[in-house]
Order: structure tokens, then sequence, then C-alpha cells
């Protein structure tokens, strides 16, 4: 473990969070998240991604060479799993994300602590998803935290894992009317592995208000609690039943945290500016003394004397030192000044591209805090109401689309039966000719 003691660092160490955020994708949609996380790109957007690291990236399961929709199709084929009724633009791949802050790593460890943290956290994965649905889980060591490393003054690298999986549910599929046998009928004809997102994410844990009791919607259903907040609460239960400590269980979708994350970086560019500036000015300070070095070349020229007849100058003893002297220092200062110069002009270009970055970033902030403003003031004050409500929000929306699905199901149910009897109707009449 390396020793530090920059003040940035100690204040995002205070900071460690565990977090598990998932990413949903379609048939269509997967090949990004594929690329990226196979490392199949060419060109990275993502510019912190150091090719030369791609070695030291950790696959706990390894899709062998196949593409995702290759697995896809294989289980589909074997029948071990079925998207059977699903729509085109239905989610198939679920990628959860599996993160703690940078400086967590290295203050316990770096890359083998890393290696042994993603490694329980894949067997998390595997409990959650079942060993068998997961396509593919890396963890990337190959993104370098900038700050971080210019703060430590080594390498510091952002160690995380995605995991992408099928998120499989068990579905009873029951002998209809039409099955021959009438005491069949209802009964479970066999049982498949059904690709369903909202079964596998569907929440069943009541949201409990302050006093203990469970929280109801407008029309007196019971809340229930969002199920990537129980996601983080595992994740989190998970590791430290294993030994992992030291950080502490994330906020779902938290604006804190990322405005905080947001304000440690804007704080680290205001160090890396105040770091420059001090450099330049001492280099400025440095070329300042080597130029007068290098001006003593018209005290040189002042000494001696010459002689008419000979054309040979004649110098003292103290000159004839003197001069030797700053002979040897001048040859010296030449390269220095030379090496000097170049320096300052890297540093002077480097101190307007960070002034122009950090105006971004300052401008960037101030949008963001001002849009944030009403909902942190409130969070502060009030955050177990400030949760109820968004969950009640988001709980009426799921109602609401339930509802709009509900509709649209007997819309297509009631044209269904008109068609059928239409048909009824056309036959008879046949008959009677």
């Amino acid at each position: 473990m390396r020793g530090h003691s920059e003040r940035g660092i100690e204040g995002i160490a205070k900071m460690n969070m565990s977090c598990a955020r998932v990413q949903q994708y379609t048939v269509k949609g997967i090949s990004a998240a594929e690329r990226h996380n196979e490392r199949k790109n060419i060109n990275y957007s993502n510019l912190n991604v150091d090719p030369e690291r791609e070695s030291f990236n950790i696959h706990f399961k390894d899709p062998d060479g196949k593409t995702y929709l290759q697995i896809l199709k294989e289980k589909e084929d074997s029948g071990e799993l079925s998207r059977r009724g699903l729509r085109d633009d239905a989610t198939v791949f679920d990628e959860v994300i599996f993160d703690i802050n940078t400086m967590y790593f290295e203050d316990n460890g770096g890359y083998q602590y890393a290696a042994r943290f993603y490694e329980e956290a894949y067997q998390y994965a595997c409990e959650k998803f079942g060993r068998d649905n997961i396509v593919s889980a890396v963890m990337h060591a190959d993104e370098i935290n900038k700050a971080a490393t210019e703060a430590l003054g080594y390498p510091v690298y952002h160690y995380h894992l995605h995991v992408v999986a099928f998120p499989v549910v068990e579905k009873e599929i029951l002998w209809s009317k039409r099955c021959k046998d009438p005491e069949l009928v209802g009964t479970v004809k066999e049982v498949i592995h059904q690709i369903s997102h909202s079964k596998k994410w569907e929440s069943k844990e009541p949201l409990i208000d302050s006093n203990g009791e469970p929280v109801l919607s407008r029309t007196g259903k019971v809340v229930f609690r969002k199920s990537y907040s129980i996601l983080q609460d595992e994740f989190f239960d998970h590791m430290a039943d294993h030994g992992y400590k030291g950080f502490i269980r994330g906020m779902e979708g938290s604006t804190v945290e990322h405005l905080s994350s947001l304000e440690y970086q804007i704080e680290k560019d205001q160090e890396r500016l105040h770091d420059i500036q001090e450099r330049t000015k001492k280099l400025e300070n440095q070329y300042e003394e080597a130029e007068k070095i290098y001006t003593t070349k018209e005290q040189i020229e002042r000494m001696g004397k010459q002689n008419p007849l000979t054309k040979n100058y004649t110098v003292s003893k103290d000159d004839y030192e003197k001069l030797t002297a700053l002979a040897k220092e001048g040859i010296t200062s030449r390269y220095k000044i030379e090496s000097l110069e170049q320096e300052v002009r890297e540093g002077r270009r480097n101190y307007f591209n960070l002034l122009q970055s950090m105006d971004a970033l300052e401008e960037r902030y101030d949008r963001l805090v001002e849009r944030c403003q009403p909902y942190l003031d409130a969070v502060k004050q009030f955050p177990d109401r400030v949760r109820e409500f968004i969950e009640r929000i988001q709980q009426e929306i799921r109602e609401r689309m339930e509802a709009e699905r509900e509709a649209k199901r007997q819309r297509e149910e009631e044209k269904r039966q008109r068609k059928k009897v239409g048909g009824i109707e056309v036959g008879e009449r046949s008959r009677d000719f």
C-alpha cells in the first residue's frame, strides 16, 4: 500500500461508496456495450483508456471469442432460455457495473486487492442472475485516473467490474382449455427460463416510512421499494459479509454524489493550476538567473589588454581565474537555458490550457448547482420525505403504465373476440346455404 498526504486525495478517500448500477440493452443495442467491455474498439471516446494496460483486465466469465448475440442464440437453440412473447425492442441483456472510488483500492493494495474484491463481487452476481445466465464479467484495470495520478506522482488506475447477464425468471406454462384432458387444464404444462427484465427486477418488499409503517399510494396500494435500491443493499451487505470494509453504501442515482465528484475534480484542477503557476514562476526565476550568467559575455570582452604589436591579450591573475570560471559556467548554462526555455514554454501552454478547462468545468458546475439546488436543499432538510415522494411518483408512473398496458390488452382482446364472433357468423351462414 502506498502512502500519501495530499489534501484532495484524503478528502475523496472519506467518500468511498459502493455502487451497483444497471444498464438495459436490447438485441440491437448490445453491440456498443460489447465493444467497450471486450475492448474491441479501435479508438476509444474515453481518452483515459490505456491500450498497453489491456492485459491487466481480468475476465471472471469470458465469452471465449463469441459475441453476446451468438451466446444468446446458442442458449435459445438449446432451450436454456426463451424470448417467447417479447417485443423486438424488449430488454434482453442487463449490464451491472460494480464500482467504488479509485482511492479505496489504492489505499488497500491497488490492483491485487481490486482483483480479489471484484472476484467476490462476481460471486454475488452469480447469486443474483445464476452463473449460467452471465454472458461476460470483466474487471477493467486499464482506465487511468488522471487526477489521482497527478496528485500521487505515479500511475493510478480506476478498477471496476462489468457484468452482462440475461435477466431470466422461471415461468410456468399452464395447460389451456383446449387440452383434451380436462383434468390437466390449468395445471403446469412446462417451466421455461424466460427472459424478462421487468419480472427479474420486480420488487415485493414494501417501502417503510419513518414510523415503521408501509407507504401507501393515493389509491391505497402498498408502495414497494425500488429494486435497484435493494440491489445496492445486497451488494454492500455481501461484500461486507465477506470481509470488505472501509466504504459506505452508495445512494442510487444520488445527485449529491455526482456533485461531490465534480467538486473534487474542480478542486484537483485548481490545485494543478496552482502547482503549474508555482512551477512556471520557479522556472522563470531560474531562467532569469541563467540569463544573467549568460550576459557576463560583455564583462568577458572587457577583460585584459591587447598588445598593439602582437595583438595578444594579457590579463591579471584574478581576471584569468574569473574568466575561466565564467567560461565553464557559460558552457554548462547554455544547455540548461535551452532546457529551461522549453520547460517554460510547455508550462505556459499547460497553464493556459488548464485555465480554459477550469473555466468550462466551473460553468458546468454552476449550471448543475443551479438546477439541483432545490433538490439538494430538500434532501438536506427532509431526506425521508423526499425519498418517499420520489418513490411514490415512480410507483404512480408504474401504475399508470400498467393501466395503459392493461387497457391496450383489453382492446386487443375485444378486437380478437369481435373477429372470432364474425368468423362464427360467416360459418353458420355458409352451412345454411
